[in-house]
């Protein structure tokens, strides 16, 4: 019942959130040099500020970058000197240039879900640094096609499915993150296998799944083809 089966990329396929995270605790040894972060919330300001900037610099390593210089110059009252404003710039460098570590266990997933089913690689962000991570990861020719998208929502989803002339139903989608990987697929009527990563951003939480029973949680690569399997019998109960 399940004919395609999509993969997300960032800390499904391979680590990425770690990177981040590392550079926005930098951002904020740089920022407390100039004022008290007991007292700023600083994280809860950079997050603002990132999703009011989504919708003209996307997401990323350098929508990121440009989020951190515009807090700081905020938060220091245009105080910050131009060589920690250049110390920010190479931090946004920093996550581009990190190495593509692929999840345990992941390559022997996609392989054995590719065996029977066509898969696609469907993930979000900066098209050359995504571009930059599927030819490093060295997985590229196991999936039928790779889908770089802006946004991970419904409209996306429905235009991959039609252009693969695939019924949502049969379709499962693997990833990290409720908001943009299972979410939608299920609002569409199509499966999600969830694999929870140990850090997520705070951007991508607190999303609630309309039916739970089209979803699947696994601990690891390693419980995704059976995952699949699961959702698939759930397919042919459903269809009777």
């Amino acid at each position: 019942m399940i004919e395609l089966v999509g993969f997300d990329g960032d800390d499904t396929l391979w680590r990425s959130q770690e990177y981040f995270e590392i550079a926005s605790s930098a951002f904020e040894a740089i920022v407390g040099n100039y004022v008290d972060l007991a007292d700023l919330r600083l994280h809860e300001r950079l997050l603002a500020i990132e999703q009011a900037n989504m919708a003209r610099f996307g997401y990323g390593a350098k929508g990121m970058t440009l989020s951190m210089i515009e807090a700081a110059v905020q938060v220091t009252s245009e105080r910050i000197s131009a060589r920690d404003i250049h110390r920010i710039v190479s931090l946004g460098k920093d996550v581009l240039d990190h190495p593509v570590e692929l999840l345990p266990g992941i390559r022997q997933a996609v392989e054995a879900v590719a065996q029977g089913h066509r898969i696609v690689l469907i993930t979000k962000g900066d098209l050359f640094h995504q571009e930059h991570k599927v030819a490093h990861s060295k997985l590229a020719d196991l999936f039928h096609r790779i889908e770089i998208v802006s946004e991970k929502n419904n409209r996306a989803y429905a235009r991959v499915l039609g252009e693969f002339n695939i019924e949502p139903g049969r379709f499962a989608m693997v990833g990290n993150s409720l908001r943009s990987d299972i979410a939608p697929v299920v609002a569409l009527g199509a499966w999600g296998v969830y694999m929870p990563y140990h850090v997520t951003w705070a951007h991508e939480t607190g999303a609630a799944i309309d039916d739970a029973d089209r979803m699947v949680e696994v601990a690891d690569a390693t419980g995704i083809p059976g995952a699949v399997r699961t959702l698939e019998e759930r397919a042919r109960l459903q269809a009777g």
